[in-house]
């Protein structure tokens, strides 16, 4: 065999090979995108799977990439390092990740519908070098809405806080647009692609006197999240949220899956791909458990009684 056609072959098999088959292989490095405060969550996953960090796997994180140039620069040099897999968070990072790279696995999370915002073909099938477990179920945005409308009867006008570019955001718009319309209630849509506009649309939004917020998923918006719950306390506008964690700062409801849950469960796809399994071979997961939280001190702060029936149905009270 000439050296040069030695050197294909060698070339092949290291595209090719499993990556836990490279038993004298330096540690795995992963990829991490996406603003979370929840990261140790996922290194902490990745621990209890048999990897030490500076042993056997080291990180490579990039969190403050919140704009969308920003965030397609980020994949980009995750991608070029190289990276053996991208774990990204939201919506916007996996789509980034994707963008950068169709070799390297992507491990996405925190994402909507993954089908509709064009990173999976489909949940059995994934295809392609992207998995991992989906965020939301159906439905989750009306099921907020019809939340907020047993504990505020006469609700009849509700903003929905959201980022325009985040293609699970969108998705979710459209439910609740739905929703809102079925329903008689008239939707206030407050859009937020930067801070700026955060800023911006909120102050703009109490010309609009709605009577509740329901707020998306999106990393600015959760970035902000503090800036948020100040201005529906101080204007006293109810508000209901995808995660605990929002109700844990002070908003009244949540409804969703548990977020620190999502960080450990991607885990473990990292760790059957570094194993060699391929990410279409891996199912996107939906959640089967949502949380139900109600800040029992907020409602109070408000003025407002919630209904037995809500109470019993709490997985968790926050007095």
């Amino acid at each position: 065999m000439r050296r040069r056609d030695f050197i294909k072959v060698v070339a092949c098999s290291a595209i090719t090979w499993p990556l836990a088959a490279r038993a004298d292989r330096p540690p795995f490095l992963i990829g991490m995108i996406g603003n979370s405060a929840d990261w140790h969550l996922f290194r902490e996953a990745m621990r209890d799977l048999g990897y030490s960090e500076g042993q056997n796997v080291k990180y490579e994180l990039r969190t403050d990439e919140t704009e969308p140039a920003r965030l397609a620069e980020a994949a980009k040099e995750l991608a070029s390092i190289p990276v053996d897999v991208i774990a990204a968070y939201g919506s916007p990072p996996s789509q980034a990740a994707q963008a950068a790279t169709q070799t390297i696995p992507i491990v996405m999370f925190g994402v909507g519908d993954p089908v509709r915002a064009g990173l999976v073909a489909s949940l059995a099938h994934p295809g392609g070098n992207v998995t991992g477990p989906s965020f939301l179920g159906p439905d989750l945005g009306p099921k907020r809405l019809q939340l907020l409308k047993q504990v505020i009867p006469s609700l009849v006008r509700v903003a929905l806080l959201f980022n325009p570019n985040n293609a699970a955001n969108r998705i979710s718009r459209d439910e609740i647009e739905t929703a809102t319309r079925d329903l008689g209630i008239s939707l206030v849509q407050v859009e937020a692609s930067t801070v700026a506009d955060l800023d911006t649309n909120l102050r703009g939004l109490l010309s609009q006197r709605p009577d509740a917020l329901i707020m998306t998923v999106d990393a600015i918006l959760n970035s902000q999240i503090s800036k948020i719950i100040d201005f529906l306390e101080s204007n006293r506008i109810p508000g209901i949220f995808a995660a605990r964690e929002y109700v844990l700062a002070g908003g009244l409801m949540s409804y969703g899956a548990n977020l620190p849950n999502l960080f450990r469960l991607s885990a473990t796809y990292v760790h059957k791909i570094l194993q060699g399994t391929k990410p279409s071979d891996l199912p996107v997961e939906q959640p089967t458990k949502f949380e139900f939280v109600i800040n029992l001190t907020t409602a109070k702060a408000l003025g407002l009684t919630i209904p037995a029936s809500l109470i019993s149905l709490a997985d968790e009270l926050i007095e």
